[in-house]
């Protein structure tokens, strides 16, 4: 009876049961749409004169430095970067400005990750300490600090202690000092997301700390010390300001220099426009490969297990693998 009841009311259509649908309108998110085409037109004067400058470099015989293009499409001034045979060619200059200014990037970027690296684990260790406030804004200055004062500051210094500024000290220090806060930021932000935990985990298990540091921490923060390199590097890659200031003018300029005093020294052509656009493509395709290669380790680091013998160490014949060292402590 109870349960004939309870079937009943159940089957009894209440009126707070009903469904109440209305049709609600979509209001458009105008502050959304408002800033997407605001970064759009960030971007179209960010890139324009890039792609301007790559279009005009292939110009032919006839081409200027202002539009309409003068065709035929040719690589002509491409090729006076690198063809010495050719009659407005500079590939000599490029040749040892390119050099330059790689192997300056390349010990900029090493020395900017690994100060920045080193910097931002003091902070990460000691951050409760009422100086460390003092020293971040003491880094920050380099950030704040214009790029001609910071130049101007140091040649004035180093010429007061009697030395001639050179490319491979004055401007070499100077560029680092610029990249440093660059590299300790990336850090920070690397270490606000790092688990202090599994560093704990390694000490329980008996790994000692410069175990600890070269299998587990290094390991884990590896992509903000790439990125402070690449920092480092596309700073003094692309400087001027600073560099201009540094530099005796009787070693082999970098490529910033090069192109900055180019219409002192030379006719403005447009080869002028396709060094400026290689100079960006090696950059970008720069960017492009570190990118690759981190979306690929990712993938591999990333990759399930196939079997359950491969998990444990278990070879196909029942056996389980053992290191050699393992087998020797043993």
């Amino acid at each position: 009876m109870i349960e004939t009841m309870a079937t009943a009311a159940e089957s009894v259509a209440r009126p707070q049961d009903a469904v109440v649908r209305r049709d609600v309108k979509q209001r458009r998110d105008w502050a959304k749409w408002g800033l997407g085409a605001y970064f759009a037109v960030f971007l179209f004067f960010l890139y324009i004169p890039m792609i301007l400058m790559a279009i005009l470099s292939f110009q032919g015989d006839t081409g200027q430095l202002t539009f309409p293009f003068r065709g035929p499409i040719s690589i002509d001034w491409w090729r006076t970067l690198w063809d010495t045979n050719l009659f407005n060619t500079i590939a000599d200059d490029v040749s040892a400005s390119g050099r330059q200014s790689l192997w300056l990037s390349l010990v900029a970027g090493a020395l900017v990750a690994i100060f920045g690296f080193s910097l931002s684990m003091a902070f990460r260790r000691h951050w409760r300490l009422k100086g460390d406030v003092i020293a971040f804004f003491i880094l920050m200055l380099a950030l704040m600090t214009p790029a001609f004062l910071v130049g101007l500051g140091n040649q004035l210094l180093w010429k007061f202690m009697g030395y001639t500024p050179n490319l491979w000290y004055t401007a070499l220090g100077a560029n680092v000092i610029w990249g440093i806060p660059f590299s300790f930021l990336v850090m920070l932000a690397v270490w606000n997301r790092y688990d202090r935990h599994v560093e704990e985990a390694a000490r329980d298990l008996g790994a000692n700390g410069p175990t600890t540091f070269r299998e587990v921490t290094l390991p884990l923060v590896w992509t903000g010390i790439f990125g402070s390199f690449l920092f480092g590097f596309t700073l003094t890659w692309n400087d001027f300001d600073r560099t201009i200031l540094l530099q005796s003018g009787y070693e082999a300029q970098p490529l910033p220099i090069l192109i900055g005093t180019w219409p002192q020294s030379r006719p403005i052509l447009p080869n002028l426009y396709a060094l400026g656009a290689g100079t960006t493509a090696v950059t970008l395709a720069l960017i492009a490969v570190v990118l690759i290669a981190i979306t690929a380790r990712l993938r591999l680091r990333g990759a399930p297990i196939q079997s359950v013998e491969e998990e444990f160490g278990v070879e196909s014949g029942g056996g389980i693998k053992v290191d050699a060292a393992d087998a020797s402590k043993s």
